[in-house]
């Protein structure tokens, strides 16, 4: 006879008694996860033994500042809120402009952008005048020579900052 022959019960696991170690040993993590919390957080409640006068009174003390800094011995009213401040916009330079909204594409020649400084490129645009090119620049433009954004893409743009880096553009033709 071999060894499985008499009857050993090495390695054969009865699966009943295993189920009923785990579901134990899971309702044991459970209620050691309960008690561990409970122990955590505490099991008196806010005020727990005190009258409600008391407990309230405990509560507006926890929540008191620890600290108050008297800035003068006489209260004073608020000061008036300053009156409102008019924003004056000031034209940008076509430079910086031309740095933070053009060079994106005339520099590189991106959707058919003239490349700043190149004559060949601006000659068909320059030949329909100044007033078209600010129009094209402020309102957007598509055309067959490639897509120019409104305002570059930048909105925030005002149509004198625009024109600006438009002007700066051309000078650099010269």
């Amino acid at each position: 006879m071999s060894e499985q022959d008499h009857g050993t019960t090495e390695g054969n696991a009865n699966p009943v008694g295993m189920a009923i170690a785990v579901f134990v040993g899971a309702i044991a993590l459970v209620i050691g996860i309960m008690l561990l919390a409970q122990f955590a957080i505490g099991t008196r409640p806010l005020g727990a033994g005190l009258d409600k006068a008391a407990a309230e009174a405990a509560i507006k003390e926890r929540i008191s500042p620890d600290v108050i800094i008297a800035t003068s011995s006489t209260p004073q009213a608020a000061p008036a809120p300053a009156a409102p401040v008019a924003v004056v916009k000031v034209a940008a330079s076509g430079d910086s402009v031309y740095k933070t909204a053009c060079s994106a594409c005339h520099t590189a020649g991106v959707a058919g952008a003239p490349k700043t400084g190149d004559k060949a490129g601006w000659a068909p645009r320059v030949a329909q005048g100044k007033d078209t090119l600010y129009k094209h620049a402020i309102g957007g433009f598509q055309g067959k020579m490639g897509v120019m954004p409104a305002k570059g893409g930048n909105t925030s743009l005002s149509d004198a900052d625009v024109k600006a880096a438009v002007d700066y553009m051309l000078a650099a033709l010269k």
